[in-house]
């Protein structure tokens, strides 16, 4: 199994470009499709969210799918391939899989630790066996990816890291931003921070949901989701009785804002220190910037009356804090079963050569047997057995340390194919070892 991934999510790209390459339910399939049917992909599926398009496959040349999978983003974007490339991602055999454990574990969400990437994990699963484009080494990989993120939910509260991120960010904007991180008071009354003021939510994904949602429990009086697409701003607003607006419409949102969280995360800032100094209304105003890229220009912390919190700055509170430790553990574990999984793998990457060499062995024994055969005819059936025995022990002792061996060795790290010594060594016929990984039904 050699996986390849090539993908584009908001830890690359800009929001408008994340937009443009956004698929309804139904256009996933003819890209899947497409991405199966490339010159040196062998299985294929895609897993597609508002912040992710990332196509998985197993693949028999690295160079020519990684171009071959590339120019279909590249195609669906409209961009010329020079503008896309610096966007996209790729992760191969090893790194593929550590990428797409720690995608269903929600460690590369926007929203840390959110549910909703293990559903559409499954979804892109279901979808290829539908289609067919899913074998063998995608369903096992795809099937042990979602173990890995049941796992890391049940053993951990990775769940509660992103409500943490926000709630940390509340209570800084609440407090003295500039207090130490062992002073903060994780008792601070969040709704003096948030009750009865003019909160701007920039961004519609699923940490934007998370802002809206929790500044709503606190009595925040006037809401507005500002968005590029209109769409998402609406469908976001409607939820928690805000009011949307456009990117467009940012800079007179500030005018009379108290509090601005934004979690966007596009290539380039939203929100410039012009855009503040401008404000006809200088009141104060508190930004909290839980995108990455950040989406406000740290310059506005200068500005008179203007209070920045970002990533940066819950970085160390967050990383004692309970939450900080969860997303820990959830690396462990994603490492531990990363780990579990390689080394599965590489021992079952010597099985048919171990099967192909005991065949060869059992061969032996029966050619050896038939001509014993033509030699004692009259040999006393008891007898025969019993020498049919002891050459079979024979045959066994001697193969069963090489073929322990040779598994345990497939787990070290090196360039040595012992699998491939081992063919060499006893000349077993290459054909005899493909058999045995052919699945049923292929000729």
């Amino acid at each position: 199994m050699s996986v390849l991934v090539v993908g584009i999510s908001h830890n690359t790209a800009p929001v408008a470009l994340l937009e443009r390459l956004a698929m309804t339910r139904e256009e996933v399939p003819k890209l899947v499709h497409d991405a199966s049917t490339c010159a040196h992909v062998n299985e294929a599926t895609v897993i597609a969210t508002c912040n992710r398009l990332e196509l998985y496959a197993d693949v028999d040349r690295f160079h020519g799918s990684v171009e071959e999978l590339s120019t279909l983003l590249v195609d669906r974007a409209g961009e010329t391939t020079s503008a896309m490339l610096p966007h996209l991602y790729v992760h191969y055999d090893d790194g593929a899989v550590s990428h797409l454990f720690q995608v269903a574990a929600g460690l590369d969400s926007m929203a840390v630790g959110e549910g909703q990437i293990l559903g559409q994990t499954r979804e892109a699963l279901r979808m290829g066996q539908e289609l067919g484009t899913v074998g063998p080494a995608l369903n096992v990989l795809f099937q042990q990816a979602l173990r890995v993120g049941k796992r890391s939910r049940a053993e951990t509260g990775i769940d509660r890291a992103a409500p943490s991120l926000v709630t940390a960010a509340l209570e800084r904007v609440g407090g003295d931003p500039t207090a130490p991180d062992d002073e903060l008071d994780p008792t601070a009354d969040l709704r003096s921070s948030v009750g009865g003021k003019r909160v701007v939510v920039v961004g519609a994904g699923a940490m934007a949901g998370l802002a809206t949602a929790t500044v709503a429990r606190l009595g925040a009086e006037d809401i507005v989701v500002v968005n590029r697409s209109a769409e998402r701003a609406q469908r976001l607003a409607e939820e928690h009785g805000a009011r949307p607006a456009l990117l467009a419409d940012l800079p007179g949102e500030l005018a009379e804002a108290d509090l601005v969280v934004t979690c966007a995360g596009a290539t380039g800032v939203l929100v410039t220190a012009d855009m503040v100094a401008s404000r006809p209304v200088q009141k104060p105003i508190s930004f909290v910037d839980l995108a990455l890229p950040h989406d406000v220009d740290p310059a506005v912390a200068d500005l008179p009356g203007v209070t920045l919190v970002d990533l940066a700055s819950l970085a160390e509170a967050l990383h004692a804090s309970e939450a900080g430790r969860e997303v820990l553990e959830v690396r462990r574990i994603v490492t531990e079963e990363v780990g579990a999984f390689l080394a599965a793998r590489r021992s079952a990457s010597v099985t048919p050569t171990v099967v192909a060499l005991r065949s060869m062995a059992t061969s032996v024994v029966d050619a050896e047997m038939t001509r014993l055969d033509h030699r004692l005819p009259g040999l006393d059936p008891a007898v025969r057995d019993e020498v049919l025995h002891t050459v079979r022990r024979v045959a066994d002792k001697l193969l069963h340390e090489p073929t322990v061996r040779v598994k345990e060795l497939a787990n070290e790290t090196g360039a040595v194919s012992y699998a491939a010594a081992l063919a060499e060594l006893f000349a077993l016929d290459p054909e005899a070892v493909t058999a045995v990984t052919r699945p049923e039904g292929l000729s």
